[in-house]
Formats: C-alpha cells, structure tokens, sequence
C-alpha cells in the first residue's frame, strides 16, 4: 500500500485531514525508528562478533561507548528520511532538528574521543615499577580529555542556541558591547578562569603527575586526580585533600617524584658514649641486607653528632617509593632496638650521676677529752 493510498483510507476513516496528517505521520515514524532499531541491532551484533575475534581491548572499549549515540543517530537518520515523505512529520523535525543534531554529533565526537583517549591510557601501564613516563602520559591525556570535552559541549550548546532565532537576535545585539560585557565577565570569573588557566599550565609544564607522592599543606599523600580546576590528594590515611590547581603553580611543595620513585631515607639513633659502633655497624649491614624493601643502591651509617650524653648515629638507606622507604625504615628501627636491647644493653642512653667522697673526720686522743668514743652519739655524727 502505498503513501497516498494509506492517506485516502485513513481519512475515510477519521473524516479529517489533519487527523488524518497526523495519524500517518505517527505511523509512520513508529516504524522507522522500529526499522532503525533493527538494523543498529544487527550492525553491532556483527562488529560484537568481529571484536571479540581480535582480541583487542581498546576495539571492545570503542564499541562500548558508541552504541548508544550510534543508535539514536540512526533513529534520527530514520526519521530524516521518513520526514521527506510526510509533511506533517516534515514540519516537527524541521523544529526539533536544530537541538536534536547538534547533540547527536557532539555525543558521538564525545563517546569516540574518550575511547580514544582511554585506548591511549591503557597503553601508559602505571603497574610497572619504573613507571615515570607513563604516569606523565596519563597525567596529560586526562587532563587533555576534559580540555576536549570542555569544548565539543562549548561548541554543541553554541549551536543549539543559535538555532533559537531569539537568542541569535540577542546575541547579534551583544557583539556590539562586547567590550563591555567581556570586561564583566572577567571580573565576575576571575578565579574559575585562573583555574581553568591552571589546568592548561599543569598540563604543559607539568609540575605534578598522577601518581606522584606530595607534601602540601603539611599534609603527606598521592595525586589521585587531576581535573582542570583542582587536584584530588589521597593522604596515607585513606582521607581526601581537593587542592585548587592554583596552589600547584604559585605555592611551594614537595614532590617526592618528580624525576624518579627511588628515595633515600633516614633512621635516627642515639647511643651511649662509652658504646662501641663496629658491632652496630655490622649489625644494621645485615638487617638491610636481608630484608626485601631494600633496593641495594645505598647503605650507610654515619656519627652526626656527639654531646655529653649520647651519640647520634644516622643510618641511610634506599627503596624504590615512599610507602616502601616508610616501611623499610620501620623495619630498620625496630631490629636496631631490639638487638640492643638484648645484645648490647649497656649501649642504650643513661644518665650517670658520680657522688663526691665522703668527708672523713678522725678522733683525736688527749687530756681535753676531744675524742669520741666509737659508739657514742658524736661519733656517729662525725662519721
């Protein structure tokens, strides 16, 4: 049955035109989105098919997040083409297209941009012990990712509200002031721009990268997150620091690994003067030695200071990152003081206290009676 016969029998039956426009365009479309339904079901189900036969995770990942913009595009393209047919389905589109095409484009450019980005960060494997590089690489991806997406929404908005003949109005009217209005807007945005300008330079100049163990704020963690207007800490104890990215540019912290994860460390001991330092020495050598946190780049023990009631020794000692520098430094600590304790308890740090001798009055014999009889009450007074 054709279009127009369909259109004389509906409207024989309904006894209206217009009912009759509408109920065919109704029709109509049902069946072009079921149509288009069916042939993105079939599509998919045969690149499904061909993906899992590669073998690759970055095709699963890029199937994975166009499925959905794919389908509804398809709907769309279904009822584009349908309109061509039924002026009153023609007539609804052409109001709607100016919303529904931009966003079906901008999903679609979204959905394959983060595939892309997350095939790249997939490859930049931050499991490996030497993982420097990939960590800057995630670091610049993520933080291009949301730059790119700041944009493509900026230019899908831009063209559904240009779609809108009043807002176009307005904003041919506000070109004229845009001097004015750009000076407002700065002063009112001032620190979400500065922001927005510091992700672009933690980005480039990349002071920080995920992963990297910082001292800010006096607090010690790792850079868990970068976003364009602030960056998420993870401090040692499971708790959450979100520091504006401005802090990263203009205040002073620590990053414990900007250039390499390997750290030297130190265990702080004080001894009693008289101890002899060979046995410790030995000692500490076979404690670092044995234990896995070491990564045998660097062992030392030194004597940084003497005062007149200890010595202070330093011992140094090398691991691949900071959580396994802290806890080959507990290690260390621990053993030292066990084995003094039990092996050279004179070494731990006391306080001496000398008596000065005791004054010695001898009894004098004579006439006069001036000595004392040994157990007399003077006696013991002189004594």
């Amino acid at each position: 049955m054709s279009t127009s016969s369909l259109r004389a029998w509906i409207q024989d039956q309904v006894g209206s035109n217009s009912a009759a426009e509408w109920i065919i365009a109704l029709v109509v479309a049902i069946v072009a989105v079921a149509i288009a339904l069916i042939v993105h079901q079939i599509a998919f189900r045969v690149m499904r098919r061909l993906v899992h036969v590669s073998g690759s995770r970055a095709d699963d990942m890029v199937l994975r997040r166009i499925a959905r913009p794919t389908r509804y595009a398809l709907i769309a393209l279904a009822l584009v083409l349908a309109a061509r047919e039924i002026e009153a389905l023609q007539d609804v589109w052409e109001r709607l297209a100016g919303f529904v095409m931009p966003a079906l484009i901008g999903w679609i450019a979204i959905s394959l941009f983060h595939a892309l980005i997350n095939t790249m960060i997939m490859r930049a494997d931050i499991s490996v012990e030497d993982n420097l590089d990939a960590r800057r690489r995630r670091t610049r991806l993520t933080i291009f990712s949301r730059i790119g997406t700041f944009i493509i929404v900026f230019i899908v908005i831009s063209l559904m509200l240009l779609s809108i003949p009043g807002v176009r109005d307005i904003g041919i009217t506000l070109m004229a002031s845009a001097g004015l209005a750009g000076l407002a807007v700065g002063a009112a945005a001032q620190p979400a721009l500065k922001s927005l300008i510091g992700g672009f330079q933690l980005a480039l100049t990349e002071p920080i990268s995920i992963g990297d163990a910082v001292i800010i704020g006096g607090e010690w963690g790792w850079i868990e997150e970068i976003r364009m207007t602030y960056v998420v800490v993870k401090v040692w104890d499971e708790r959450r620091l979100v520091v504006p990215t401005s802090k990263f540019l203009d205040e002073i912290f620590q990053n414990w690994t900007k250039t390499t994860s390997q750290l030297l460390g130190t265990v702080m001991l004080y001894v009693d003067p008289q101890t002899r330092l060979d046995p410790i020495r030995a000692k500490f050598f076979e404690f670092v030695e044995g234990n896995a946190r070491w990564d045998q780049r660097v062992k030392h023990m030194q004597v940084t200071e003497l005062t007149r009631d200890a010595i202070e020794i330093r011992f140094l000692m090398t691991a691949k990152d900071s959580p396994t520098l802290f806890d080959l430094r507990c290690d260390i600590r621990e053993a030292l003081i066990q084995w003094l304790a039990s092996e050279m308890p004179e070494a731990l740090v006391r306080q001496r206290m000398v008596s000065p001798e005791p004054l010695r009055i001898e009894s004098q014999g004579g006439d006069g009676g001036a000595g004392a009889e040994p157990g007399s009450p003077g006696a013991q007074a002189m004594q």
